[in-house]
């Protein structure tokens, strides 16, 4: 099987530009680039197709170009959005970069020769803009930009000037990097095609030679929402905001429909094994879950963490009382109010509802327990004496997570 017949029986592959880009990654004459626009300090399980697709296609001796948006994060990317983005000043998105860096050192091997990190803001701030507008603006029709899906729909809400260029701020980007690092071919997600559309056209218009994009499937679920976020908040890869454990239970509670997709997608196991997976049922299905989330949690934050979240996972599952690598909060006695805390409060604190109404709506529904207790009453409260033992919050059937003082 070949690179890219295992991309598509993998179910990766959306979109490309020409059958050109088969001959290229099957035989690791790509060169290519992934962005990051670095709006956050760490990377989340968002981020895992384009880490994964990157590490598959370095291991078929291409070369991936980690190209970091130090300059297009200072614009923001409207795609999937419906309001603008955060503007972050120039030492956020220094520091943001760092991180990515040390993140995807574990996908991608960096050494020399073996690929790049670049950062757009090295040849995009430099830029005079009268001369970026005479030099590539004539190469961009405003009717097909403002055709594309990424516009359209925040067309109605309003579009500012400011993230309409965008597009070509991308575009430039794979311009550049044709030019002066041989850079043949991009990769992006699906919501992605128009901009990268522009990159290649922004080639062929102004050096009249061929390159060529690719989009990967968007990570979603049987929903169709897109996967990464637990309770509205990121799955981090960052084990500072989202701890080894917590992410491995991210992955252990996918849906029954979607926990093949994401082993299929996402993990390097053999496709063989995968087809074989595939016609477990019923009770089987946590085992492949088990996996899953092994598989992932063992690639972003190591074989020996991977064996601890799974360990307690077990044990919690099992009614044993190993909370060492339970997710946890810490309070202070000024977390108290004459020396204790309600439970509506506490969950607030402990990240396990949005607000109190939730926190009570959970309770009243009898989805809280507290040590194996049902929490009978959203007045219960607790003393700061039971809190120094540490006591256990369960959120439904599957979250746990344990409060000291």
């Amino acid at each position: 099987m070949t690179l890219y017949e295992e991309l598509q029986a993998r179910g990766l592959v959306a979109q490309i530009t020409d059958n050109e880009i088969i001959d290229l990654i099957n035989n690791g004459k790509a060169t290519f680039y992934i962005g990051f626009d670095c709006t956050a300090d760490s990377l989340t399980a968002g981020h895992f197709m384009a880490l994964t697709l990157m590490k598959r296609l370095q291991m078929a001796g291409n070369k991936p170009i980690a190209l970091i948006g130090g300059g297009t994060t200072m614009i923001g990317d409207p795609s999937g959005r419906t309001d603008m983005r955060k503007m972050l000043t120039k030492e956020d998105i220094a520091h943001n970069a760092a991180c990515f860096k040390k993140q995807m050192e574990k996908f991608i091997d960096f050494s020399e020769g073996k690929a790049l990190m670049l950062n757009n803001a090295d040849w995009l701030l430099n830029l005079n803009y009268v001369e970026l507008l005479r030099d590539v603006g004539a190469c961009f029709s405003v009717n097909n930009m403002l055709r594309a899906k990424r516009y359209e729909q925040r067309m109605e809400k309003g579009l500012s000037f400011l993230e309409f260029n965008y597009m070509i701020m991308q575009s430039y980007d794979f311009y550049y990097m044709f030019q002066h690092y041989g850079c043949n071919m991009q990769f992006g997600g699906d919501d992605q095609w128009s901009n990268m559309l522009g990159g290649t056209e922004l080639i062929r218009r102004k050096l009249g030679k061929d390159a060529y994009a690719m989009t990967i499937t968007l990570l979603t679920d049987s929903q169709g929402k897109k996967m990464g976020k637990t309770a509205g908040n990121a799955v981090w890869l960052d084990p500072n905001k989202t701890s080894p454990f917590e992410f491995y239970q991210y992955w252990r509670n996918v849906g029954d429909a979607d926990v093949m997709k994401c082993i299929r997608m996402l993990t390097f196991l053999p496709l063989e094994q995968i087809d074989e997976m595939s016609t477990w049922k019923d009770q089987r299905l946590n085992e492949a879950k088990e996996i899953l989330a092994y598989e992932l949690t063992k690639m972003v934050h190591g074989e020996e963490e991977a064996e601890k979240a799974q360990n307690a996972a077990r044990a919690l599952f099992s009614g044993a009382a190993d909370t060492e690598h339970m997710p946890s909060t810490q309070l202070t006695e000024a977390d108290l109010t004459d020396g204790s805390i309600g439970i509506l409060t506490l969950m607030v604190k402990a990240g396990l509802a949005a607000s109190n109404g939730e926190a009570r709506r959970l309770v009243v529904q009898g989805g809280v327990l507290v040590d194996g207790e049902k929490v009978a009453a959203p007045t219960v409260s607790f003393t700061a004496d039971q809190l120094k033992n540490g006591i256990v919050i369960k959120k439904g059937k599957k979250i746990y997570h344990k409060v000291t003082l």
